[in-house]
């Protein structure tokens, strides 16, 4: 058995981002993840302003493109907004994975290949995939086995949302990252490299690419310009709920924690920011604390993104667009506050 201060399950992002954090308060930090290599996953790529911040704030600076702001489009009318101050980065997964696992390791984190399951825990201390510590921080995505594990997940209910990527060889043709509104789904584009696109459908159950890139003409067009450049990928369903964040000596962050939708792209930002308020409670052995912070700092997440979806699975959707086109002040104020 290993002995650790803190136990992160999951080797993504936020698992990682989570384990420097740690690192740099002190802590001996193992982290479980069964997969090897870069990490992949179906996401939108784009880390906006405060995810690229916290990134450089432990030292990781994952090469990408600059992201100027964000494009709305239904084919007929767009609005778009410049990000004021610091800019975003569109990052590919593989790559953002690479510079994270690589700071880990020189940080000294260290890595078990195995997956947590069984989850057992004492008035002093957590086991869980050969190890012991205090503190065990699920940071294992969208199918949390620690959230189900520990009894902390809630029904999907009704609205399920699903996301598909592809990659595809393609000079970008804006530092913006373009959000096209079709019929029934949302396609997203986001420069990510020299030659390269990443383009995410998100929609209901049972939505194909190919069929999906037809709602949206405008875009369907560039790519004809293009090869794919890999196989598409898909997540979901997005929409993920808790019935909290703490089971004991056991906390969430990430996906993990409860998700709302990807369709405004901040997901990075938040997880980052749930990371830090975790391992500040957890530092202060206070971990009710982290509750409260999760609510406070994910609060614009869940009420603007909760909003925004909640409109595009209804008629309003038709809406959406012409909305923001006549009141730019109002989208990117949006954009903004979701950025930071």
């Amino acid at each position: 058995m290993i002995d650790a201060d803190l136990l992160i399950a999951g080797g993504g992002p936020v698992g990682l981002y989570a384990a420097l954090v740690a690192r740099r308060a002190g802590m001996r930090v193992v982290v479980a993840e069964p997969r090897s290599g870069p990490i992949d996953k179906a996401c939108g790529e784009g880390l906006m302003p405060g995810a690229v911040a916290a990134l450089a704030g432990v030292g990781v600076h994952p090469n990408g493109m600059p992201i100027g702001g964000f494009r709305y489009t239904d084919g007929r009318r767009s609005v778009e907004h410049r990000l004021r101050g610091a800019g975003g980065l569109g990052v590919r997964r593989t790559e953002l994975s690479v510079a994270l696992a690589d700071a880990a390791r020189d940080a000294g984190v260290e890595f078990v290949a195995e997956r947590v399951g069984a989850i057992s825990q004492d008035d002093a201390a957590v086991s869980a995939a050969g190890v012991r510590a205090p503190w065990l921080l699920g940071c294992d995505g969208l199918h949390s086995s620690v959230r189900r594990t520990v009894g902390l997940e809630r029904p999907h209910g009704q609205g399920r949302r699903f996301g598909l990527r592809r990659h595809y060889r393609l000079e970008p043709w804006s530092d913006l990252v373009e959000v096209h509104w079709g019929k029934s789904i949302e396609a997203y584009v986001t420069p990510v490299g020299s030659g390269a696109v990443g383009v995410a459908v998100l929609g209901p159950r049972g939505a194909a690419y190919e069929e999906s890139l037809a709602e949206v003409p405008e875009l369907e067009n560039r790519l004809r310009g293009g090869e794919p450049a890999d196989d598409i990928r898909g997540a979901g369903p997005l929409r993920q709920r808790t019935r909290g964040r703490v089971a004991g000596r056991v906390l969430l962050a990430g996906d993990a924690s409860g998700y709302v939708d990807a369709l405004t792209g901040e997901g990075m930002r938040v997880g980052f920011a749930q990371a830090d308020a975790a391992i500040a409670a957890l530092a202060a052995g206070t971990p009710a604390a982290y509750e409260r912070q999760w609510a406070a700092r994910t609060r614009d997440f869940r009420v603007l993104t909760g909003a925004l979806v909640t409109a595009a699975t209804s008629p309003l959707r038709r809406a959406i667009v012409p909305t923001a086109v006549a009141l730019p002040g109002l989208y990117g104020g949006f954009v903004e506050r979701l950025a930071r």
